[in-house]
């Protein structure tokens, strides 16, 4: 009844230009206009306004919106449709907007319990850009679900594309395998080519037992069509068109020797991935593109179709007027004078600053006075943000001048070093979403500088580039300021439709000459510096001057673009053009680290992030996983919510379940843990929950709800035994207690276990429970496994932890997890173990127990009490009482020096420090693995001054004989020890920069250990970088020789940690 076209708007696109220069709120306002004069459908137009009505169009069979009021009408989609189409007319609708029904409002409400955040409040926002990047992630989102496999996405086999490394093809027999296929109670073992693939394993399954159905129990009338192989106990599936020895279940068992145990099944049903239906029209898909200067600018253009005016006309300089700041209770600073400095950035680069004279600080400080910048405003890049800082001293300026550089003369003696003190400080995004700037007045909501000593300090990084204001408006500082308003929208242009001849002939004439060869030397020894070499501006010139030669040669981009002036508007779009026309990047191999790199806090352009993005594409899944923690990080240093990456990891999100489950974990956990980019994540995984189906919805519901109850147990035993490390039978006695009680009203009966998605855990086995003796007071918890076609009888076993942030941890056993990856592809196997650990809120997280093992106090302790750290043969022993056999105790001793080497090399390169035999643990077959990385990079702990850490890494005497050698002496076991450690060392090496750059990126997350480049400044000198490999070699067997001599002196320090039973916030993993 309400539906009506707007017959006025259906016009010729190539005919009538100023008509088709209007805004969206124009022609809805000139629409209503003309309707109501001409009395037309007059109880729609006198019972609706224009706001409440939206203007639609259809492409292709979908509905889209024309979504941004203020966009003109030929920078749209629809536009650009219409003349493909040679169309006269193009029919726009106007339709009143659609109200949300109870089921999408309770559906919105369920989104937002298991996001941690409403994203539907927009009470903390300035403009529209939350709402605005949730509509367009729409887009992307339906192209993903259009696209995706329903029976693969189900199924979601867990694959890689690298070779087999030579270390487990030598356990292959003549490129053969063993598979148990197990059904219903009965089960066959076939032998099959490691090349098959699960369908050709299947028939050859149904060939084999074509005379055994009745006694497998498979009717006649089915065939291998109606079945898919699961791993048993698991729900990992081998599917799809990729040869066995490619599916990382296969591969896991034959690194461990361990049967291939498969189940026949029936394939999990597609409807249970169903998406709801979404309430939203698709939103045009050139929503927020500015159009060229050529259509924006106000140059030889009618007053009359003057819509906008283009940034790149504006030649005065950009300014802003700080009126004043406001705060209801001033902070604790006797006798403080303030003042503000306002400064510009584009990634990590000053584009331009100045600040205010200073005056008394009270409740209200009153400035009224304009701040020019020596920047002009068509020179702002988009990212550009105006950082504002309240910044207090004791010292009154001697100056009276309202502004002016803060590095000039007369300013740079009014406070000396240590007198100033940053406060409060926010951002503004002077080219918002849409490509406008900004205009008119802003009250902005300050965020305040943490003390050192706060557990927030060590995210300031990261924290001082959001955009976001702070949502405790009733006590924050507000600033307000103002920005030149003008009679039209201000638009950054997308590009120029053309460049002057001459400019570009000079530009490439400039850029192109034949770079001499005294100076190709010194190009290529910066272009081979690591990530962390400043560059000279002596440097970056020689860069810029020879740019084309930079572009022919991938590992130049970031010191290239680390040149470009970003505050000078010709040399921004000379990057951009290079960038555009060069081939050498999409030609050129994958490098993760250099792809990286582009995305970290240095690089705010949005076409240079997204030639990042582009090289990311092609990484497989199981290389995504490995790199998902540092790009889930990299989200933070996008200057908008909607980016290339943004849409990267939703789509892969959308296409493997599993890469949806570790997304969805750690955007929850930053959610819960940073307000600063709350909004920004809680919009990512919101277009994620809409898109990733029904069942993984319930799976999220599950682990959260879990979560959720553990916590507030966690919380209840600490208050119970607050400041205690003792637990006693009656705490132990009061945790089952709860636990019952959990479980008998309100627990979900199973759940996937969130650091291992493959593994549904059951009931809680209560009587093996327990509160660990541990400050924080972490839960040691045993569930039943809840698949009933698991192989194994033993629990799953997790420790619930509330008070520690697990998000280091979770950094460096993924970092492990890389060295493991490098050290395959040169064939060697180390053994290492890194336990799942994930981190699922604000310091709050689980963490693996791993099966038959102990610490290696444990094993010291229980034969000789605090003096066993001093007995070297205790080891030796131990191991020989779990490994009867002779065969089997030699596979131990050979994992335990494989396993020492690749820990030793791993937490050498790594600085972990605080290494005791509390988190040093060992398994009954011998395999060595360190816990607990709360001291990295080199930041060791310290007794009285005196440093903790005597050796490069830990190599006990006890941990030598096991190698069967003790002093000076030499073995066959020791001298492949000392060998293998080389030829690791020697492999991380050859990624120096992959390394630096992972870490890099982490810088800013709110790691107490990462926060300064002068951390990463420890890989470098640790991976010897600029020696050698010789050198290098010899480097790391003087490290192995110190640890041999001081071994004696980590022997004193244990027998210290034994008697005096420190904790140092370790948790025994063992009963």
């Amino acid at each position: 009844k309400y539906r009506s076209t707007i017959n006025k708007s259906c016009w010729d696109p190539l005919s009538n230009v100023a008509h088709w220069l209007f805004y969206r709120l124009q022609v809805k306002a000139q629409v209503w206009l003309k309707a109501v004069t001409l009395n037309l459908s007059f109880d729609f137009y006198q019972r609706l306004s224009p706001d409440h009505c939206i203007l639609l169009y259809q492409k292709k069979g979908t509905v889209c919106e024309i979504y941004d009021k203020h966009q003109v009408f030929q920078t749209l989609d629809c536009i650009r449709y219409w003349r493909a189409l040679k169309k006269d007319v193009g029919r726009i609708q106007l339709v009143p907007c659609p109200q949300p029904s109870d089921e999408s409002l309770q559906y919105q409400r369920d989104l937002n319990y298991l996001i941690g955040y409403d994203v539907t409040d927009v009470s903390n926002v300035h403009d529209d850009e939350l709402e605005f990047t949730r509509r367009k992630l729409l887009t992307p989102r339906r192209i993903e679900l259009l696209d995706r496999d329903p029976r693969l996405y189900s199924m979601d086999p867990w694959v890689t594309c690298k070779p087999l490394p030579k270390h487990l093809l030598s356990k292959v027999n003549n490129g053969h395998i063993l598979l148990v296929i197990h059904m219903s109670t009965a089960s066959q073992t076939i032998k099959v080519s490691i090349n098959d693939t699960p369908s050709q394993v299947l028939m050859s399954f149904f060939t084999k037992t074509a005379n055994k159905r009745a006694l497998l129990g498979i009717p006649d009338n089915i065939s291998e069509s109606d079945f898919v192989l699961r791993v048993c106990g698991r729900e990992e599936y081998l599917y799809g068109e990729r040869p066995l020895q490619n599916f990382n279940w296969i591969r896991q068992c034959l690194k461990n020797g361990e049967e291939i145990h498969l189940v026949l099944t029936a394939p999990p049903d597609p409807a249970m991935d169903l998406v709801q239906r979404e309430d939203w029209a698709q939103v045009d898909d050139c929503t927020g593109v500015a159009g060229t200067h050529e259509q924006l600018t106000i140059e030889e253009k009618d007053h009359e179709r003057v819509f906008t005016i283009s940034m790149w006309d504006c030649n005065r300089k950009f300014r802003v007027k700080v009126l004043g700041i406001d705060i209801p209770a001033l902070p604790k600073v006797p006798e403080l004078i303030v003042f503000i400095e306002a400064s510009i950035f584009h990634g990590q680069q000053l584009l331009a600053q100045e600040r205010t004279t200073s005056k008394s600080f009270s409740e209200e400080v009153l400035w009224n006075c304009w701040l020019e910048f020596n920047i002009k405003i068509k020179d702002l890049p988009k990212g550009a943000r105006l950082n504002l800082q309240v910044i207090c001293g004791k010292q009154q300026q001697p100056s009276n001048s309202k502004g002016g550089s803060f590095g000039s003369a007369s300013s740079s003696t009014f406070l000396g070093k240590n007198k100033s003190r940053l406060l409060y400080y926010v951002n503004l995004l002077l080219v918002d979403h849409r490509s406008l700037l900004r205009q008119g007045e802003f009250i902005l909501h300050m965020w305040k500088m943490p003390e050192k000593s706060d557990e927030s300090s060590s995210s300031i990084n990261a924290d001082k580039l959001t955009s976001a204001t702070n949502p405790d408006k009733a006590s924050s500082m507000a600033v307000v300021i103002l920005l030149d308003k003008y009679c039209y929208p201000v638009v950054l242009p997308k590009s120029r439709e053309s460049v002057s001849a001459a400019k570009e002939a000079e530009g490439c004439d400039r850029g192109q000459r034949e770079m001499p060869n005294h100076l190709k030397k010194q190009f290529e020894a910066i272009v081979g510096t690591d990530p962390l070499h400043p560059l000279s501006p002596e440097d970056k010139e020689l860069l810029w001057h020879f740019r084309h030669e930079c572009m022919r040669d991938p590992r130049a981009y970031p010191k290239l673009l680390s040149s470009v002036r970003w505050g000078k508007q010709e040399d921004v779009l000379a990057t951009h053009r290079l960038l555009e026309r060069s081939s050498a990047w999409d030609s050129s191999g994958l490098d993760v680290g250099l792809a990286m790199q582009l995305l970290d806090c240095h690089y705010s352009d949005a076409q240079v992030r997204s030639i990042a993005v582009r090289k990311l594409e092609t990484l497989d899944d199981d290389d995504v996983l490995r790199y998902l923690l540092q790009l889930v990080q990299a989200v933070k240093f996008e200057p908008y919510h909607d980016s290339a990456l943004v849409r990267f990891l939703l789509k892969r999100a959308l296409r493997s379940k599993r890469i949806g489950h570790f997304l969805f974990w750690f955007l929850r956990s930053e959610i819960a843990q940073s307000k600063h980019y709350q909004q920004r994540y809680a919009v990512l995984l919101e277009a994620y929950l809409r898109g990733c189906g029904g069942d993984l919805l319930t799976d999220f519901q599950k682990q959260v709800e879990m979560t959720e109850a553990l916590q507030k147990v966690t919380r209840e035993m600490k208050a119970t035994s607050a400041d205690k490390y003792d637990v006693t039978a009656q705490v132990v006695f009061l945790l089952r207690q709860k636990l019952e009680t959990l479980q008998s009203t309100g627990l979900p009966q199973s759940f996937r276990v969130p650091y291992d998605p493959g593994l549904k855990a059951g009931a809680l086995l209560i009587e093996q429970c327990k509160v660990m003796a541990s400050k924080k007071k972490p839960l040691w918890l045993q569930f039943r496994r809840a698949d009933p076609t698991s192989r194994s009888k033993d629990p799953i076993g997790i420790i619930f932890k509330d008070g520690d942030d697990l998000r280091q941890d979770m950094l460096i056993l993924q970092i492990l997890l890389i060295m493991e990856s490098i050290w395959e592809a040169e064939s060697l196997d180390l053994c290492l173990l890194p336990y799942g650990c994930i981190s699922t809120g604000n310091k709050i997280g689980m963490i693996e127990i791993v099966k038959d093992a102990t610490t290696i106090a444990n094993i010291q302790q229980s034969v000789v009490g605090s003096t066993g750290a001093f007995k070297d043969e205790i080891l030796h022993q131990w191991l020989r009482e779990k490994c009867v056999r002779e065969d089997k105790f030699q596979q131990a001793v050979e994992r335990f020096l494989l396993s020492c080497g690749g820990y030793c090399v791993a937490t050498y390169v790594l600085g972990i420090g605080d290494r005791h035999n509390d988190n040093i643990m060992i398994t009954e077959s011998g395999n060595l693995f360190h816990i607990d990385f709360g001291h990295i990079l080199g930041n060791y702990k310290s007794f009285m001054g005196i440093s903790k850490e005597w050796v490069p890494f830990v190599l006990t005497p006890d941990f030598l004989f096991v190698m069967g050698t003790s002093g000076k002496k030499s073995s066959p076991h020791f001298q492949k020890f000392q060998d293998v450690c080389v030829k690791a060392y020697l492999a991380l090496r050859h990624h120096t920069n992959l390394l630096i750059i992972l870490f890099s990126m982490m810088l800013m997350t709110g790691m107490p250990q990462l926060t300064s480049k002068e951390d990463i400044e420890y890989i470098r000198e640790a991976l010897t970088v600029g020696r050698s490999e010789d050198e290098a070699q010899r480097h790391l067997l003087d490290q192995i020789e110190i640890c041999r001599e001081k071994g004696w002196m980590v022997q004193i320090n244990w027998f210290v940690h034994l008697v005096l039973g420190i904790k140092q916030g370790v948790e025994k993993q063992s009963t």
